[in-house]
């Protein structure tokens, strides 16, 4: 395949990452409004514990709706193409975030106000099933095999640069309100933030080009399924299995990391919210910017090996890090919130071009949208709601440690079981099963 010029790259990343970072914004935006808001105005209950469950169950509904927004926005984008699919994923995670900005609370509206809450975050879930997979295709099938890992990356850096706007916004809102003002009003300002943001980010996105693998196909008159989803489970079921093991420890590691230590951070250690806000803000920053060379190293070295440090660090990580909450020191905070992102980084940094060289073109948006989206439900999805339940039952960080590694574990298992994908043609790739799919894993070696 014929490099893409570098002006051209650079607009697709720029594109991509601007897109990515609106969507991720308006889903962390939710998960730290269920840790310090929702489960007081849309969840009031006696004990702060159980509000704050009934809060994440909420949260974890947009995880469920993710695997079906994968199959829609998957199914049309390897018929139709990436790039309209991916307009329209950002209008609807905009619109939504949004609406739940003007949301009446429970005390004006009753048990409606919760119900209300839940559908519009299922619009949430289902708009970002859809968007992760056509935004790193489009950087993906954008250039060659070469720096694919570093391109490819930029998009996944959306995620913590999301979580650094809406952690900064709500921490900004935090420090210049008082707890009855930004209860009141104050936090709904970051939601309908959310709008400005939407308009310019569409704005950009309509800007770029399809991506020319997708167009290769379309000239070679290369068919897609009718049903695309079913030429994954075909062809391609192994690097689905592959994709949901390798999401495992990332996913539960980042939503401990960045979401669960809101709830411990403020009740278990007894620290005040803005230095909680503060610590995760710090550390999506560094985050962010370590993403990128995490994604070149992989296109040095391979995918699989940094991969697997990540997964190994997080899961040793998870001792170190609740004590070091518990010092209560700022500096110690920040140091364990920052080192558990820069080890989730060595995953997140090149899964994104790991998970495009598993799947054949015209059923790609399809596979790595189901892949990581299912491993959605069973991972970040039920991660807060898992790691309250513990704390809450045994009324220790331990057992919260325990499940990060045994995210990890699978983690692990899954990537040293798949085959190194660094140096492959994603417009070569040919749907494998069964024996010819031994003989490609061979032929690869």
């Amino acid at each position: 395949m014929a490099n893409t010029p570098p002006a051209r790259i650079g607009k697709v990343v720029g594109a991509s990452l601007i897109g990515t970072t609106i969507e991720w914004y308006d889903f962390f935006l939710y998960g730290s409004a269920a840790a310090l808001v929702f489960n007081k105005l849309f969840f009031p209950t006696e004990d702060e514990l159980t509000g704050t469950l009934l809060a994440f169950l909420t949260y974890a509904v947009g995880f469920v709706a993710r695997p079906l927004g994968g199959l829609v926005f998957g199914h049309y984008g390897d018929r139709l193409g990436r790039k309209r699919l991916l307009v329209i994923s950002l209008l609807m995670m905009g619109g939504s975030t949004f609406l739940i900005g003007c949301m009446p609370t429970y005390a004006a509206l009753g048990a409606g106000a919760p119900l209300l809450l839940t559908v519009l975050r299922l619009v949430q879930g289902f708009a970002l099933g859809g968007e992760w997979g056509g935004a790193v295709l489009l950087v993906s099938e954008h250039g060659d095999a070469r720096n694919r890992g570093f391109w490819a990356s930029w998009p996944q850096a959306g995620a913590p640069g999301g979580n650094l706007i809406a952690t900064g916004v709500l921490a900004l809102l935090a420090a210049v309100q008082s707890e009855e003002a930004f209860l009141a009003w104050g936090w709904r300002i970051a939601f309908l933030l959310s709008g400005v943001l939407v308009l310019i980010g569409l704005w950009i996105r309509l800007t770029v080009t399809e991506s020319p693998v997708f167009q290769q196909a379309l000239e070679r008159q290369e068919a897609a399924p009718k049903a695309p989803i079913v030429g994954v489970v075909r062809h391609h079921w192994r690097d689905v299995l592959v994709a949901m093991g390798a999401r495992m420890a990332e996913n539960v590691s980042y939503y401990v990391i960045t979401a669960f230590v809101l709830v411990y951070g403020t009740t278990a250690a007894g620290l005040p919210k803005g230095t909680v806000l503060n610590a995760v803000l710090i550390g999506s920053a560094i985050h962010f910017v370590t993403i990128p060379l995490w994604g070149a190293l992989s296109d040095r070295i391979g995918r699989k090996p940094v991969y697997l440090l990540g997964a190994a660090g997080v899961g040793l990580w998870a001792f170190a890090f609740f004590p070091l909450i518990d010092t209560k020191s700022f500096f110690l905070v920040t140091v364990a919130v920052t080192i558990g992102l820069v080890l989730h980084g060595a995953m997140y940094g090149p899964q994104a071009a790991f998970f495009s060289e598993l799947f054949a073109t015209r059923m790609r948006y399809s596979g790595v949208s189901i892949g990581y989206q299912l491993a959605s439900i069973a991972a970040g999805g039920v991660a807060p709601l898992i790691a309250v339940a513990l704390l809450d039952a045994y009324g220790s960080s331990v057992p919260v440690s325990v499940y990060v590694v045994a995210a990890a574990v699978l983690t692990i298992i899954a990537v040293v079981a798949s085959r190194e994908t660094r140096d492959r043609d994603l417009s070569a790739i040919q749907p494998t099963s069964g024996a010819a799919h031994a003989a490609a894993i061979v032929k690869e070696a």
